[in-house]
């Protein structure tokens, strides 16, 4: 799996306490804490090689700092979302600046369909993407006729017992899916052929993969244990205070390569 070049983040807004939540009870929130957490992140993210990028921080929104919502990146295109949440919407704009930018091409989702980039999982060529909250049956297809002529095949899979499908399920580098098996339908995954391990915690089936290391949230030990003895290079990270909002370390970053400069 090769090794995105650049990342993309964006600060956490002081309003984090109000974001979106739908399967956690909400909870007092330290906004500064929560970007103390993020710096970490951040950090970690340019020891692991990215030259990070940061997007126009968004006070006003709540849930900025989660910019994989806003964009799917496949290969050169990066498809601007709409998300499901209509409160959201307003974070999409400055995220598609930067990748303009930055050089990047972009598409963007048609109103009405929804999809946010949490749902959306690529796993080789095929690109699972999770129905059941945030994103409908006209996100789906919007994204496969954006991403179909890149060779790229999109399966849905239904989500029922969290956010996104990547809060439920991500893949290894070598493709075996780690899941929360009883919140979504493992089914398309083993329909392509792929191994699904059960996460032995929640916070574990959100992995983010930079080349053959593998990101997982400190709340799951026992998940970067599985992770390490499947051969992976693990690095741990604390989130914890972003996971009150339905984080996972997908969530705070977007991972692509910029084209070279002429």
């Amino acid at each position: 799996m090769a090794h995105p070049s650049h990342a993309l983040v964006r600060a956490v807004s002081p309003r984090l306490a109000d974001a979106e939540l739908t399967h956690l009870d909400r909870v007092p929130i330290d906004a500064g804490r929560a970007a103390a957490q993020h710096a970490g992140y951040v950090d970690l993210l340019r020891a692991l090689g990215h030259e990070v990028v940061e997007v126009a921080p968004a006070p006003e929104h709540p849930d900025g700092t989660f910019v994989e919502d806003a964009v799917v990146v496949v290969d050169d295109l990066a498809v601007c979302t709409r998300p499901g949440a209509a409160s959201r919407r307003g974070e999409v704009a400055s995220v598609r600046d930067t990748l303009h930018a930055l050089g990047v091409r972009t598409a963007d989702v048609p109103a009405p369909a929804t999809i946010d980039g949490g749902d959306v999982l690529q796993v080789g060529p095929t690109v699972f993407v999770g129905l059941g909250g945030r994103t409908d049956a006209a996100g789906v297809a919007a994204l496969e006729a954006a991403v179909h002529p890149l060779g790229r095949s999109v399966v849905p899979v239904e989500v029922t017992g969290c956010l996104h499908l990547k809060s439920g399920a991500t893949a290894l580098p070598d493709g075996t899916v780690v899941a929360v098996t009883s919140w979504l339908d493992t089914a398309p995954f083993e329909a392509a052929g792929l191994e699904v391990v059960e996460a032995p915690e929640p916070a574990g089936a959100d992995l983010l993969l930079s080349g053959q290391r593998v990101v997982v949230s400190a709340a799951a030990p026992a998940t970067a244990a599985l992770v390490r003895a499947r051969g992976f290079e693990v690095h741990a990270v604390a989130i914890d205070e972003l996971e009150k909002a339905e984080c996972g370390v997908t969530c705070l970053s977007v991972l692509l390569d910029v084209p070279a400069r002429p």
